[in-house]
């Protein structure tokens, strides 16, 4: 039995398992709870359209990235259990490697195409999950949304995933790169309509031209809830 990422073989299949136990949806519920309670008043969070996060069936969650903070902020708005694909690197450190994987992550390889990441992220969907994933890959800065990566838009195809964009701000500001603590912040979530997976003509799996439209119209919608955010941080 492995008990830890550095002496497994293949990461993505050990932090799977340790995410299907069921001491790790105790532990996730119990860090939700702690999220909601205490960082969200810290961070003067302010959110809407939220209710899409508790659609039934598999999801995509398909935030902004700006800070380590996203992930947990976003996933902590949902009633449902939120997996997330998170870089590698935080797998191979003993302790933090093993909370990752039982908050529910899988490790992805960043700045190349993780096929083993892709397929277990399909896995999981295919189980009817929800999940984030990054549409722009890694962490950018700005208000203006990054250029994006097909992996949203092939995981959606090959699950019938609805895609939710979700726009993100003040996480940066309450944890930005390289930061050791979180700091007060106004933190802004907008929580975008759902948007029904690509298919090709006639019922066929969509190619990668229709892959390419479905990722670009996410980016204009991304691009909206994202401006949604920033607006409703400053107004709070």
């Amino acid at each position: 039995m492995l008990n830890s990422p550095l002496v497994s073989q293949d990461l993505g299949e050990w932090a799977f398992d340790v995410g299907q136990r069921k001491s790790s949806l105790v532990i996730y519920r119990m860090v939700r709870r702690s999220v909601r309670v205490g960082l969200f008043p810290y961070l003067r969070t302010v959110s809407s359209g939220t209710d899409s996060l508790n659609l039934p069936g598999p999801l995509i969650l398909a935030p902004a990235h700006r800070s380590h903070l996203d992930s947990i902020v976003v996933a902590s708005l949902s009633d449902r259990r939120i997996r997330a694909l998170a870089k590698e690197s935080l797998f191979t450190t003993p302790g933090l490697g093993w909370a990752c994987a039982a908050m529910g992550a899988i490790p992805v390889r960043r700045g190349q195409a993780d096929l083993a990441a892709m397929k277990s992220a399909k896995r999981l969907l295919d189980q009817g999950e929800a999940m984030i994933v990054f549409p722009e890959g890694s962490r950018q800065s700005g208000r203006q949304i990054g250029e994006l990566f097909d992996g949203v838009a092939w995981l959606a195809a090959r699950t019938g995933a609805k895609v939710i964009p979700i726009g993100v701000t003040g996480t940066d500001g309450a944890m930005g790169e390289g930061a050791k603590m979180i700091r007060r912040s106004n933190v802004g979530i907008v929580v975008g309509e759902p948007l029904a997976a690509p298919v090709g003509s006639g019922g066929r799996r969509a190619n990668r031209e229709q892959m390419g439209q479905f990722t670009r119209e996410l980016g204009l919608v991304l691009q909206q809830a994202q401006d949604d955010a920033i607006a409703l941080a400053r107004t709070s």
